[in-house]
């Protein structure tokens, strides 16, 4: 067990007296690095005195310090999603993770809901009788209660210390909740492509679906034959029964899909080699192939907390934003804006027709048999009116911690044009680049995370 210690605006967590502190670490050794897994009960709500029905959940983190680095400070990963738990590293050598491990103990956290900590799904709700009773459980699961999480941890590991964190992507989202609610904790941010808008879904929206066509007009000039291609799978998955392995028909909206690898470029060539053999010949018949569908299969299945997730993290973010509901933005602004209407005919050269990128459309509940047991949860928070913000920019006003952020000109996920607003507001330093998408952490081989460091200690 490791060695508990004693500690003596925004929303506080619960009193120190109620504190639950039960940490529990194994560690090994792993080329040249000590890996430390830490196991950590924390409340479901840290707002609210523990109880019955405020039960404990457990949370992993995985900390990994280089020979020699012993006294090095700390820093943690918020991985992107959300609901998906920190990376598992083969070794430690490369990227992101190594350039940290230059400077830092990384800390991996697996996010509440994800990896190794208490995960989220419709079999782990299945004790709770009702969706509105499910639904209650799971906002527990955004932003503010994360930062409380690693609030938790790092008062564990690092007492009155403050630490360093990395967001990626929704990773960034989470920093800025911290920045917000327990700014006291940070000694510095890194945030990659993760600088949120404070606005609402809507807006947000808009100006994903403007990037994700560009993208789409982007990639069918380089491969205008894959145009082609998209249009007649989806006519032919109008008209004809192709089945997942996973059991479900194959609908035309759930294969463009498909469009959110245009957001990196780790996948945009992956997804030409998808495209570029769909068919075989049954019978004379024209079906798509079991390799294809199954390839498939792996880019439309997500995780449960990603499906119902998806727009809730932007539900009432700011305090301006209470009383607004994100009702299904995806399914909404799709009927707006050119390309992306779900009933338009693929067939009709005329007019664009897309792939769609990070829009989590309603239709998906009910084909994805992981997601149709929690239809009805999301539902309910898609209606949500009241919940606690997670961003307070009347707080992000006056921060002083120091950020440093990378924007991607072109994310397709998360707009340029909001995060500069706010990172504005934070007093952020920017990194703005075209050359890199919004998988450019990783896909620069560290050098992007490097080039931020740099902007901290300048």
């Amino acid at each position: 067990m490791a060695e508990r210690r004693q500690r003596g605006g925004p929303p506080r967590p619960r009193r120190e007296r109620d504190r639950i502190v039960s940490m529990h670490t194994e560690s090994y050794l792993h080329h040249g690095h000590t890996v430390y897994e830490h196991r950590l009960e924390v409340p479901l709500d840290h707002l609210r005195p523990r109880g019955d029905d405020n039960p404990t959940i457990e949370l992993f983190a995985r900390e990994v310090v280089r020979k020699g680095h012993e006294d090095s400070p700390y820093a943690v990963f918020l991985q992107g999603g959300p609901g998906y738990p920190s990376p598992r590293f083969g070794s430690f050598g490369g990227g992101w993770m190594n350039r940290l491990l230059q400077d830092y103990r990384v800390v991996l956290l697996d996010q509440r809901g994800t990896g190794q900590s208490t995960r989220m799904d419709a079999q782990a709700l299945s004790h709770l009788a009702t969706d509105e009773e499910k639904a209650d459980y799971l906002r527990h699961f955004r932003q503010d209660q994360i930062v409380y999480d690693a609030e938790a941890l790092r008062k564990e590991l690092c007492g009155d210390e403050p630490w360093t964190t990395l967001g990626q992507s929704f990773g960034g989202f989470i920093t800025t909740s911290y920045l917000s609610l327990a700014p006291r904790g940070l000694k510095a941010s890194l945030i990659t492509g993760g600088l949120p808008g404070l606005v609402h879904v809507d807006d947000i929206y808009r100006l994903t679906y403007e990037r994700t066509a560009a993208r789409n007009r982007a990639y069918f000039r380089r491969h205008p034959g894959d145009e082609k291609t998209v249009r007649e799978l989806c006519a032919h998955l109008a008209d004809t029964e192709e089945v997942l392995p996973t059991g479900e028909r194959l609908s035309p909206t759930r294969l463009r899909m498909i469009g959110m690898m245009l957001g990196g470029q780790a996948n945009t060539d992956q997804l030409h080699y998808l495209l570029e053999g769909p068919w075989v010949s049954v019978g004379g018949a024209r079906r798509l192939s079991s390799q294809f569908l199954q390839a498939v299969a792996a880019q439309v299945s997500v995780a449960p907390i990603y499906g119902v997730f998806q727009e809730y993290i932007y539900a009432c973010a700011t305090p301006e934003l209470a009383g607004t509901a994100t009702g299904w933005a995806a399914d909404r602004l799709a009927e707006e804006v050119p390309g992306f209407a779900k009933g338009a005919d693929p067939l009709d050269t005329k007019e664009p027709f897309y792939l769609t990128g990070e829009h989590f459309m309603r239709h998906v509940f009910e084909e994805d048999p992981a997601l149709a047991p929690l239809a009805g949860v999301a539902d309910i928070l898609a209606s949500t009116r009241q919940a606690p913000p997670v961003y307070l920019p009347e707080v992000l006003a006056t921060n002083t911690v120091p950020v440093a952020a990378a924007v991607y000109y072109d994310d397709m996920f998360v707009p340029r044009e909001l995060s500069l607003e706010t990172g504005e507001l934070i007093g952020a330093r920017h990194y703005i680049t075209n050359e890199y998408q919004h998988d450019g952490s990783a896909y620069s081989g560290g050098s992007v995370v490097s080039h931020l460091l740099d902007l901290l200690a300048d």
